[in-house]
């Protein structure tokens, strides 16, 4: 006899259809298990042969192969289990095949039957409503993460035995409610009117925010840039309802999503140590997973202490910043992951702190050059503003005068954003920081003024070409900020000082 059932596989944080099919054969009792299968997915037959046995399932003796369809896409995980005792009862003729219609199914066995959650479950559910089936049926553990989506049935249970009865309409069950409650934001907690003095860094951070561009931060410690990178998430917009939905998959894939607080509701912020492995950092592993840069995905990556990450780190980010997303290549498949990020760092000049201030400084020339020389010029081309962050004088910490409030500074970036969306609604961007080539020419034409300034400082500063794009994808900004639909000298000279550090400490 035989019998099918639909589950899916994740590949990167999407869902892909897996047709788990059971054959009952004459023969000598065996039971095999083909279909490009993991480690993790190969033990399944120990689990599912224990978890039958203790759930009152006997099996008829002969020969059981059980397929995990398509065989050239790669079976990896612990959420096959349930599937697969399901098509091996439906093949034993114990469950009808029509009653297990149009229901997707995914869940981890213990042997005495139990069932148990599994990482991914936002995605299995998105694949089920994709492909418009009847209901998924899922672990009790992931029921409040399955509850945050609605538009399909969700069953949950506890046992096997749960699923047999419910299979044969011998149990009564309730679809799971759908959970619309959302977290509360806490952007109270940390404001940009907490930090004094330093206008031109919160005007470098706000011209960063409203195009989603690379903030570079460099200056002594103690001066205010890590202060600075924490309060940019509370003048970024709010996360659109897909925004949210996109993060929270990345989490839930990672098994890091918090059913209590619903989806995703602040934008992430995610802040590495500077130990980090490239791996943990981009993604990967042999069962490929997001790292940080994905986590990070619709928010903010703060890199503090950049100089101290390791060279490997810091370089395999290059090309996922400019793409825009990781692949992740292994020879059982391909996976990729979404990094849309604003990327901040901070970094002392020195490794004391201190330099250009030869009173404090005690570092020699060549020691400061082989600090900053962790620095890839490549990644700096990347990275599109970058400003010193000065000391404070004992006044500008005595005063009681506040400067703006995080919500004062984050209309006028919402205001920016609305206004790139409107611009891009035709093209495949969002923010300034995404244009390439034919969309720079197109979107930051200049006058003859500008034309002028920018080559004199293209040949004195040595600029290279990325460089230049970047400048004037900053001045776009600049004057989105200002609502001017051109490029002027003043907005096309303030994104020029951006580029001013990179000279000033890495020429």
């Amino acid at each position: 006899m035989f019998g099918k059932v639909l589950s899916s596989a994740i590949t990167g944080i999407d869902g892909k259809e897996v047709i788990v099919e059971a054959d009952y054969s004459e023969g000598l009792p065996a039971f095999d298990m083909v279909g490009f299968l993991g480690a993790e997915v190969k033990e399944a037959r120990e689990r599912v042969r224990s978890a039958l046995k203790n759930s009152g399932i006997f099996l008829p003796p002969g020969r059981l192969t059980v397929n995990l369809s398509p065989a050239d896409l790669r079976k990896q995980g612990n959420s096959f289990d349930l599937p697969i005792a399901v098509s091996i009862m439906i093949a034993a003729g114990i469950i009808p095949q029509d009653f297990a219609e149009d229901y997707l199914f995914f869940g981890e066995l213990a042997l005495d039957g139990r069932i148990r959650g599994v990482n991914g479950t936002l995605s299995h559910v998105i694949l089920a409503k994709t492909m418009k089936l009847k209901a998924c049926i899922l672990p009790e553990e992931n029921e409040k993460e399955a509850s945050l989506l609605s538009g399909i049935e969700l069953y949950s249970f506890s046992h096997l035995s749960d699923v047999i009865a419910f299979l044969l309409k011998q149990l009564e069950k309730e679809p799971v409610r759908p959970n619309t409650a959302a977290s509360v934001r806490n952007s109270h907690i940390l404001d940009f009117s907490d930090i004094l003095g330093q206008e031109s860094v919160k005007r470098a951070a706000e011209i960063a925010s409203s195009g989603m561009h690379g903030l570079l931060l460099i200056g002594p410690p103690g001066t205010g840039k890590t202060l600075t990178a924490r309060r940019i998430p509370t003048i970024l917009p709010p996360l659109t309802e897909a925004e949210k939905l996109e993060s929270s998959r990345i989490y839930s894939v990672a098994g890091m999503l918090d059913a209590e607080t619903g989806l995703l509701n602040e934008r992430p912020f995610r802040s590495p140590h500077h130990t980090i492995s490239a791996t943990a950092l981009v993604g990967g592993g042999l069962s490929p997973r997001p790292g940080e840069m994905s986590l990070a995905h619709n928010g903010v990556l703060f890199l503090d202490e950049l100089p101290e990450f390791s060279k490997s780190a810091l370089e395999v980010m290059r090309q996922p910043l400019e793409d825009k997303r990781v692949v992740i290549s292994r020879v059982n498949g391909t996976s990729t992951f979404p990094p849309r990020v604003m990327l901040v760092c901070a970094m002392n000049p020195c490794r004391c702190g201190y330099y250009p201030d030869r009173s404090r400084c005690r570092c020699t020339d060549a020691e400061v050059r082989r600090y900053l020389s962790r620095i890839s010029k490549p990644l700096l081309d990347r990275i599109d503003l970058s400003i010193e962050v000065s000391r404070l004088s004992y006044d500008d910490l005595k005063t009681k005068a506040s400067g703006e409030s995080s919500e004062t500074i984050r209309k006028r970036v919402i205001r920016c954003w609305e206004i790139q969306k409107e611009r891009y609604k035709n093209e495949d961007i969002i923010f300034n920081s995404q244009l390439e080539g034919r969309q720079i020419r197109k979107y930051c034409g200049i006058g003859k003024d500008e034309q002028a300034l920018l080559k004199e400082v293209f040949e004195k500063m040595g600029l290279s070409a990325r460089a230049h794009d970047r400048i004037l994808k900053v001045a776009r900004t600049i004057a989105d900020l200002q609502e001017e639909a051109s490029i002027t000298v003043p907005q096309l000279a303030e994104a020029i000082s951006y580029r001013q550090t990179d000279r000033q400490f890495f020429s």
